[in-house]
């Protein structure tokens, strides 16, 4: 069932989502070349309690999981498609990496979640590109995002972007609800029909995020429960944002 957001919700989840831009902007400034997984996760966990809010990720335990969430941050490099985890194993980023910092915050018991793919030092041309179309499609997507339009539109404007870049549009993962829960109805694939699926109202609150991958489409779950990679071992990117559905334009929360 599709959740509407109260005004009151709505105050909190904009002062939750700047937060959460800062956090993540902070976290991204850090990325170099020699720098450890855990002083990223380390590093979030200390932003997340100097403003007095929690991490919506760590210990939470998805449908289908077999235990919770060891971290506050996801950290997936390269073929890492999303989930990865980062106090498990030393991970330390090198030149020509591209990492993605996924966070879900929670503040006064709303949750916001967003995501940004980054560049480790100088990237391939190939790498900056699939970066700067990810990025392109998380913009179309959240233009389509306009109240009485519906989930499909949404869907559609990011595979026209993806498809037009000749990149994997990943199938299995997909945009969500979000606010009171991590994963809310809807789902918001990032492929499919305009004019198919839920009509947005004002009110709603999701969470719009492009994946797509350098080679084919395909992923699989690593053996620790969380990871997703990519099948063929290319690249992949993800960019995220929490947005609310209104009478026009979609509000970003988490600029």
């Amino acid at each position: 069932m599709i959740k509407l957001k109260t005004k009151e919700d709505i105050a909190i989840l904009r002062e939750g989502g700047r937060r959460h831009g800062a956090i993540l902007r902070e976290l991204a400034k850090m990325v170099a070349p020699g720098v450890k997984a855990i002083d990223l996760e380390n590093r979030t966990r200390e932003l997340i309690a100097e403003g007095g809010d929690t991490a919506a990720f760590l210990n939470y335990t998805p449908s289908g999981a077999d235990r919770p969430f060891p971290a506050a941050l996801c950290l997936s490099i390269n073929d890492e498609v999303v989930h990865g985890i980062p106090n498990e194993e030393t991970k330390i980023l090198k030149e020509g990496d591209i990492v993605t910092l996924d966070l879900g915050l929670v503040h006064k018991g709303l949750i916001t979640d967003a995501a940004v793919t980054v560049p480790v030092g100088n990237i391939s041309p190939e790498r900056a590109r699939l970066l700067e179309v990810t990025k392109d499609a998380l913009k179309a997507g959240i233009r389509a995002a306009k109240g009485g339009k519906k989930v499909g539109d949404i869907s559609s404007a990011i595979e026209i972007i993806g498809l037009a870049g000749k990149f994997g549009i990943v199938e299995e993962l997909a945009g969500h609800g979000v606010g009171y829960d991590v994963h809310e109805d809807p789902f918001v694939p990032n492929y499919g029909d305009a004019g198919k699926g839920p009509v947005l109202k004002p009110g709603m609150v999701i969470a719009i995020e492009p994946i797509f991958n350098l080679g084919d489409r395909h992923v699989d779950l690593d053996l620790d429960g969380y990871t997703y990679k990519t099948v063929d071992g290319s690249p992949s990117a993800h960019f995220e944002h929490t947005v609310l559905i209104t009478k026009g334009d979609a509000e970003i929360l988490t600029a």
